[in-house]
């Protein structure tokens, strides 16, 4: 009778693991290169407009900007899919000058398919940026920022 118990238990165990495995095996990863990319430009683009009125730049636009990005994940013997700390992404854009930039953007990206996004100081500015119509000093909103991936799109 206890050996009947114990063997059903460890049978329906067996069977709930071997669901998620096969489940897991065959679902799409949430973090996937495609899907960074896609999350990453437009986000970056929205943040770049966000520092132009802070600089009182004017006539800086998203469509401008045309920011598009190339993700890595470890470099070339690791898939480029999953969390880590380990994502690099290079980000083109025209910034206000309508000069083409190219910059090399660390990401932390976690399970729950956030990140947290850096850039390089010398394109995009030091950590606090003068606000040009109150005079003080305030973040940058491209010096490190978070982002989502769009949950619609594999």
């Amino acid at each position: 009778m206890i050996r009947t118990r114990i063997l059903t238990r460890a049978l329906i165990v067996a069977a709930a693991v071997a669901a998620v495995a096969v489940s897991t095996a065959f679902s799409t990863p949430d973090v996937t290169k495609a899907r960074v990319e896609r999350a990453l430009a437009p986000t970056f683009a929205n943040l770049y407009v966000q520092q132009a009125a802070v600089l009182g730049i004017p006539g800086i636009t998203v469509a401008g900007i045309d920011a598009s990005a190339t993700c890595d994940r470890g470099g070339p013997k690791v898939a480029d899919v999953g969390s880590g700390t380990d994502w690099i992404c290079m980000v083109t854009f025209h910034d206000d000058t309508h000069q083409v930039r190219t910059g090399k953007f660390e990401l932390q990206i976690r399970a729950d398919s956030t990140y947290v996004a850096g850039g390089p100081s010398k394109l995009i500015g030091m950590a606090t940026i003068t606000d040009k119509k109150s005079g003080k000093d305030v973040p940058n909103p491209v010096f490190e920022f978070d982002g989502t991936l769009d949950p619609d799109h594999p």
